[in-house]
């Protein structure tokens, strides 16, 4: 995340300077989009979900608190809005590896590629998202801890029981991982 805000910058934004809100829209966008981006691991929902994320910043300004952290407050919001989607995503179409955001298996084909992609997709969405960035995005388990306002025990066991569902779903799909 950016450097904090200047305190002058949030406290007009917390009484709805909108001059003050498009500062820091254009501060935080890129890194909170990245975030985003590797929680839902698709581009065009990242983005639905960019949006989503600095609507409620807006509406919540006021109950901003401009003597803590904006970055921490920001990816908060950020991560339910994130998780908000993965709880409602419904796919629509066949799976597609290249469209998924899931890094493609070393030596596999496109199908094994593809199981991959629909076993994870089947965690519930608690799960999905601590594999997401635990898993995936190498992220220490404090900071996705942090985000998702959770101890960091309870991120340990939930990467455990989504690795061990992974497997369970991979073998039930016929891959041996």
């Amino acid at each position: 995340m950016p450097a904090e805000p200047d305190g002058d910058v949030l406290r007009g934004f917390v009484r709805g300077d909108e001059g003050a809100f498009e500062r820091l829209f254009r501060q935080f966008e890129r890194d909170v989009f990245g975030w985003i981006l590797r929680i839902v691991r698709e581009r065009a929902a990242a983005e639905d979900v960019l949006v989503e994320t600095f609507w409620r910043v807006y509406r919540g300004r006021a109950r901003f608190d401009p003597n803590r952290s904006f970055g921490a407050w920001i990816r908060r919001i950020a991560t339910n809005a994130a998780l908000d989607h993965l709880r409602t995503w419904k796919p629509t179409r066949e799976w597609q590896t290249a469209d998924d955001g899931l890094p493609a298996a070393r030596g596999s084909d496109r199908d094994t590629n593809d199981t991959i992609a629909r076993a994870f997709r089947r965690l519930p969405p608690d799960l999905q998202i601590v594999a997401a960035l635990a898993l995936l995005e190498e992220q220490p388990y404090a900071e996705i801890a942090d985000a998702l306002g959770i101890p960091e025990g309870t991120v340990k066991s939930r990467v455990f029981r989504a690795t061990r569902a992974l497997r369970e779903e991979l073998v039930r799909l016929g891959i041996r991982p």
